[in-house]
């Protein structure tokens, strides 16, 4: 698999080249890393001119900045890829940082790996959410990362019966060693959890259990271990304080829900689940 992995010079841009080496994955992934340099954002949203009297040595020196930025973050995602015995190469493109990703990740790219933010404040607010327009518009699956790498031992898959869950479980079974290499060799936990609203009526409380076994049976088959649950509540917060409860290393989820109407009943539950939780988030699509 092709994984595109977006540094900026920010611990989160390393942490997300370094979560690659933690994940189990069936086979090592080429990896391509990317920074972009994204000229444009140093004019400020309210100057109507590229440059105005006195902002010209400004723009000149932030420029500068910029380069250097990305010379010395090329050099260290090189290190990275090299330190951590992963295959793949670093590139240097010019652009708007979303729309230059997302023409990347349109390239053969399985799967976007992302830091949660960026250098500082005034970069955050210059560039916008990235990793958030990216799991709405990204052609591929994305990881986003938000805290320091460790090894993905413990899974919190959310499902909910639709197509994007189908292919959440099939993202699990083709890519991740349900037996990673490792001192204790013990097997991926998976927590497989559904959510719904309420139990109005008994049938739809046993059709929740019936999903949940049904996806479990699969990955148990393919050597996973397999923790089921099912809860009441809204289908975020339940993800996020079971996410919280086992100390989840991983919460996969589908891009979509079940259809348009239900998704605006619940709200985007992948975005608030990428917003708010402890750990990193790989939305599936």
């Amino acid at each position: 698999m092709k994984i595109l992995a977006t540094v900026d010079g920010s611990k989160h841009g390393k942490w997300a080249i370094e979560w690659l080496a933690e994940m189990p994955f069936a086979v090592q992934p080429v990896v391509r890393v990317l920074h972009v340099i994204d000229v444009a954002s140093v004019r400020a949203p309210f100057m109507i001119q590229p440059a105005i009297v006195g902002t010209g040595r400004y723009i000149q020196s932030e420029v500068k900045r910029m380069e250097a930025v990305a010379k010395s973050t090329k050099k260290e995602s090189e290190g990275l890829l090299s330190t951590l015995g992963l295959s793949g190469t670093v590139t240097t493109d010019q652009g708007a940082v979303t729309v230059t990703i997302m023409k990347h990740a349109q390239r053969g790219v399985g799967l976007l790996s992302i830091g949660a933010r960026g250098l500082d404040a005034l970069d955050r607010f210059m560039l916008g959410s990235i990793s958030n327009h990216a799991i709405h518009h990204a052609p591929c699956s994305v990881l986003v990362v938000k805290e320091p790498p460790r090894p993905v031992r413990h899974v919190i898959l959310a499902v909910d019966g639709s197509a994007a869950s189908n292919k959440a479980v099939k993202f699990l079974l083709r890519t991740i060693n349900p037996m990673p290499d490792g001192p204790d060799r013990e097997p991926v936990m998976v927590t497989v959890m559904h959510a719904v609203p309420y139990f109005k009526y008994p049938e739809v409380k046993e059709a929740g259990k019936a999903l949940v076994q049904r996806y479990g049976d699969k990955l148990a088959k393919s050597g996973f271990q397999i923790r089921e649950v099912l809860r009441l509540g809204k289908p975020a917060d339940e993800i996020l304080t079971v996410a919280k409860q086992e100390k989840a290393d991983l919460i996969v989820t589908g891009a979509k829900g079940m259809g348009a109407i239900r998704r605006v009943l619940l709200g985007s539950v992948s975005t608030r689940v990428v917003q708010h939780a402890h750990c990193g988030v790989l939305v599936v699509r």
